[in-house]
């Protein structure tokens, strides 16, 4: 297994559309190099006082550490939510072959 600063980010929003244009817009800017969509998830939360319990949609984002200030950015700007979750789990290792490719998928310039 090889180290890495490979990074799984999770987030929600209300529907399986609102995920897939998210995820794409993304991609195209190369913040993330692979985004997957877990539909069906019961959300119990407090928010403005009350106990909310919604349906909505786990969305997994792959990327590297040092694209996390911008994923940051893009979702002030495209995240539908408020107060979006964006949690950052760092990837202690992995296949290599993988991380190579979440590396390459994120960078800046085209391979």
């Amino acid at each position: 297994m090889s180290h890495t600063d490979a990074m799984v980010v999770m987030t929600t929003v209300a529907s399986a559309d609102e995920a897939v244009s998210l995820i794409k817009t993304l991609l195209e800017r190369r913040l993330i190099a692979c985004g997957q969509i877990v539909p069906g998830v019961r959300s119990l939360y407090r928010w403005n006082g009350k106990i909310a319990d919604e349906t909505e949609v786990i969305v997994y984002l792959k990327t590297r550490a040092a694209r996390l200030d911008s994923l940051e950015v893009a979702f002030a700007e495209l995240h539908p939510y408020k107060v979006p979750e964006l949690l950052a789990l760092p990837v202690t290792g992995g296949l290599s072959k993988y991380l190579g490719w979440i590396t390459s998928e994120t960078s800046l310039t085209l391979a």
